[in-house]
């Protein structure tokens, strides 16, 4: 998650389970644009299927933001998990992509079953505390997380017992006491805290 997680959401909504648009992205930045552009397919699946294990992006989805700010399927998929490389590199499963569009949507999410996402080359940062935050503030705990997995879980009372704080080491609950709450799992140490940063 990251400062430009609005777009990324709103990406993920247009695509969520049958990969037709159903809500409008909000159109890529110049630089995002022109990555894209000078990447050929195939290295954007590459990168897009770097996300997440082998065994799972094999059979995944991949799709990227086109010129009209619609999503567009590089490659079909089988087994329901979508990923992309930009503007994150990002797998999700059917879970998370409801997830999503109820997020993009305000809308109570309407989980069923746990649900895992894969960013394997981390994220470029988000608040831990604030769902629609865009950029960091001295109050929303602003962290960027290394490689990481993120989990959903239809009991949310299962989180009252886990902490909130990235840096004490292994899992923590992002956006807890919210209906977006949900499991960051980092696989690779967090960086260590530095002053300044809530």
């Amino acid at each position: 998650m990251h400062k430009r997680v609005a777009w990324l959401i709103g990406c993920f909504a247009a695509v969520s389970l049958s990969l037709v648009a159903q809500e409008p992205a909000k159109p890529a930045s110049a630089h995002q644009a022109a990555t894209n552009k000078a990447m050929s397919s195939d290295a954007k699946i590459k990168l897009a299927l770097s996300a997440g294990p082998a065994d799972l992006t094999k059979d995944a989805a991949v799709v990227e933001p086109g010129a009209d700010s619609k999503m567009m399927q590089l490659r079909a998929g089988t087994n329901g998990w979508v990923c992309m490389a930009h503007p994150e590199v990002m797998c999700l499963d059917k879970e998370w992509q409801g997830w999503v569009d109820a997020w993009i949507n305000k809308k109570d999410p309407q989980i069923k079953s746990v649900g895992i996402a894969y960013m394997l080359k981390g994220d470029k940062g988000a608040s831990n505390t604030d769902p629609f935050a865009l950029a960091p503030t001295a109050a929303n705990q602003w962290v960027v997380s290394p490689a990481h997995l993120m989990v959903l879980t239809p009991d949310t009372n299962q989180l009252a017992a886990l902490p909130t704080d990235p840096h004490n080491g292994g899992p923590w609950v992002m956006w807890k006491g919210t209906k977006y709450a949900h499991i960051m799992v980092p696989t690779v140490p967090m960086p260590a805290k530095t002053a300044g940063r809530k």
